[in-house]
């Protein structure tokens, strides 16, 4: 069984793997689409940081086009903010 590594910094909990050529695999049981790898834990937290902006502006934008609506405002330290009514072409 390979060793895994749960640490948090007060806002994302991450789960850190070694990786086969070196480094973290890391992942978020708050989000199982963010996954990305480091060198080290201040490298683990900059790219899920990086990670969950660019998750978060790609779930705006795909909600934007479901309603028809385009491209949705992303609130950087929050989720997406989606409209109680899609615009009207």
């Amino acid at each position: 069984m390979k060793t895994k590594y749960t640490v948090s910094d007060g806002v994302l909990m991450l789960t850190l793997e070694p990786a086969e050529e070196g480094g973290y695999c890391v992942t978020s049981p708050m989000d199982p689409q963010l996954i990305t790898q480091a060198e080290t834990l201040e490298e683990a937290f900059e790219m899920a940081y990086d990670a969950r902006e660019l998750l978060t502006k790609a779930r705006a934008d795909l909600a934007g086009r479901l309603l028809g609506a385009g491209p949705m405002p992303v609130d950087p330290a929050g989720p997406a903010k989606v409209p109680s009514e899609p615009a009207r072409a």
